[in-house]
């Protein structure tokens, strides 16, 4: 199925919108270890228009983000169309993605992201708006439905494609799961059989053999990564080989980690205004890059104290030099999901 900008092959895979983690120093990052399109973080149409120096800011993106959707959200469809408007005349990505797929509260109760999904006009009529807007393609990333009585990702699917969305996302999870119980991939498979735009593969992928075992199990036209790309970036090269059948490159040493995890920082200092701020933000990207070393708890117990990037250099290099304490592994469940 072909897409509608460039991807480099039959199989791409997309570094997923996430709120507080698609920024532009991780998206230039996953492009680097293998991402083929990345999407920005989800932003208010209200913001956009209006022009919300906080929201703008978000849109900026490199040359090297290429390929890039901004995504954005709202239940109005006149500032969807603005909002798409000024994203196309201003900063041109490749595409716009609307996001009917956010289950957060603050998002939901006025009927933006998945709270749209009660109201199926109501989606079609937000898409028909974006398209009037831009002459970008207009994607969509959705979920299964609003809860488990509404839950019909095909027909929704079918919904978004006859308004002119021109390739859907599928998280294969209501908005009441939040992010609770499996996702259903037999829904992704189920959604590419009856839609003849491309469709893609979204939910719990955790591991590159994820990427592969989805693949293989729904057929999607391309795969989207979120929760796994957190502190392992290079979950996208290991995919792309496994998918053209290829050795699964090494998972990166200790020593090669921590200095992935310094580049991403010194990207972050460049990219943000207010150094502490970016610092004390990128806390939780360290915890991240650490989980499953030996003595992680105590390494990430240091690691969320830092108050500048320098400090972080530092504890990296005693924890090289003296070697762990222990042996801990960070479990998943501390690991705070905000994909949409």
């Amino acid at each position: 199925m072909a897409f509608p900008y460039p991807v480099p092959y039959r199989v791409p895979l997309f570094l997923a919108p996430m709120a507080g983690v698609s920024e532009s120093p991780f998206r230039r990052l996953c492009r680097r270890f293998g991402a083929d399109v990345v999407v920005t973080e989800f932003l208010s149409a209200e913001g956009i228009r209006r022009e919300n120096p906080a929201t703008v800011a978000k849109l900026r993106f490199g040359a090297d983000e290429r390929t890039i959707g901004v995504q954005i959200f709202g239940a109005d469809p006149v500032a969807m169309r603005e909002a798409a408007a000024l994203v196309t005349d201003v900063f041109q990505p490749e595409f716009i993605d609307i996001n009917f797929g956010c289950p957060v509260k603050k998002v939901v109760r006025r009927n933006g992201g998945s709270g749209c999904l009660k109201d199926l006009d109501l989606v079609q009529e937000v898409i028909r708006a974006v398209r009037a807007g831009t002459h970008l393609p207009v994607t969509v990333k959705i979920r299964s439905g609003w809860s488990e009585e509404m839950r019909d990702p095909v027909k929704i699917g079918l919904r978004c494609q006859d308004a002119g969305a021109a390739v859907l996302t599928l998280h294969p999870r209501t908005r009441t799961q939040m992010y609770t119980g499996a996702a259903r991939w037999e829904e992704i498979a189920a959604v590419k059989a009856a839609l003849s735009i491309p469709v893609i593969g979204n939910g719990d992928i955790k591991t590159p053999h994820d990427v592969l075992r989805m693949y293989h199990e729904t057929k999607a036209d391309a795969l989207m990564i979120a929760r796994g790309s957190f502190g392992q970036p290079w979950i996208f090269t290991q995919a792309r080989a496994l998918i053209e059948g290829l050795p699964m490159p090494a998972t990166p040493s200790v020593e090669e980690r921590f200095a992935i995890a310094l580049s991403h920082a010194r990207m972050v200092q460049e990219y943000e205004a207010d150094p502490e701020g970016a610092a004390i933000e990128f806390r939780k990207h360290l915890g991240w890059y650490v989980k499953g070393l030996p003595g992680s708890s105590e390494l990430r117990k240091q690691l969320h104290a830092v108050n500048s990037f320098g400090e972080v250099e530092g504890i990296f290099e005693r924890y090289l030099r003296r070697g762990p304490v222990g042996e801990e592994v960070i479990p998943d469940a501390d690991l705070e999901s905000v994909e949409a």
